[in-house]
């Protein structure tokens, strides 16, 4: 029986390998970034791409490299910001060995992450992962504006016998030049990484602008808000405090 009869052959161009992953072969496609195009816009319009041509079923397709990584910081870096919110909470809370003012010096800590995005979006930077890394780093420092204050003013309250509004404000005077000599410290630490230059000084850019962005904005807030917050979340502590076991609820005056 002559070959040809079940067989077909030519000759043609061919890959000198073929490459597997896992038991599949696969193809490498790389890219560069444009000018002024962040990683993940790039990553964005390649899943695009992939979607308009419709690949079939038996293509699978997966980012490799510093897309997989920049991705898979993406997705853990919200538990990892929780789980630091947590973790300060329960250390604060055991400090100060109650539940509402750790959540006092936490409010601090959205004016920080809104200061840090408006300064990256001024100088026209992306929130990468060293971005992130800056905004995780600006949860330790932030929150010392609070302590400084909420710590003078429980001391106050405890030893003192002082009502929360005057020693809140006796904290908030006392303890003005050392939150602005703590805040001035570490902004003018995070000013070269802004301001640098040289080689992977782009790399630096975005932590350095995270951190000074956020100090800026919650310095010109926290001095405000934290007082307002404390005697809120006080008085809210005082409301409740009634209705515990043992502590009975306060009569209204003239009542038979």
């Amino acid at each position: 029986m002559p070959l040809s009869a079940f067989s077909h052959f030519e000759q043609t161009s061919t890959s000198l390998a073929i490459n597997h992953q896992g038991q599949f072969p696969v193809v490498t496609l790389s890219f560069n970034l444009a000018p002024g195009v962040s990683l993940g816009e790039a990553t964005q319009a390649m899943e695009n791409a992939e979607r308009e041509i419709s690949l079939p079923a038996s293509i699978h397709s997966s980012f490799q490299g510093t897309a997989a990584a920049f991705r898979n910081s993406l997705s853990t870096e919200p538990w990892l910001i929780l789980a630091a919110i947590v973790t300060v909470y329960i250390v604060l809370g055991v400090l100060y060995e109650s539940y509402i003012h750790p959540v006092t010096i936490l409010s601090t800590l959205p004016s920080a992450g809104v200061g840090a995005i408006l300064a990256l979006l001024l100088t026209r930077n992306d929130l990468n992962v060293v971005g992130l890394i800056g905004i995780i780093l600006l949860i330790g420092i932030v929150k010392k504006n609070a302590i400084m204050m909420i710590d003078f003013a429980l001391e106050a309250e405890r030893d003192e016998h002082k009502p929360p509004e005057a020693a809140i404000y006796q904290a908030s005077l006392l303890r003005f030049r050392p939150i602005m000599m703590t805040t001035m410290a570490a902004l003018l630490g995070g000013l070269p990484l802004a301001l640098g230059t040289g080689t992977g000084s782009e790399l630096r850019h975005p932590l350095g602008i995270t951190i000074v962005g956020g100090l800026l904005l919650s310095q010109l807030l926290t001095l405000y808000t934290t007082p307002v917050v404390y005697l809120w979340f006080d008085r809210l502590a005082r409301r409740f405090a009634r209705f515990r076991i043992g502590n009975p609820i306060e009569e209204p005056a003239g009542a038979g």
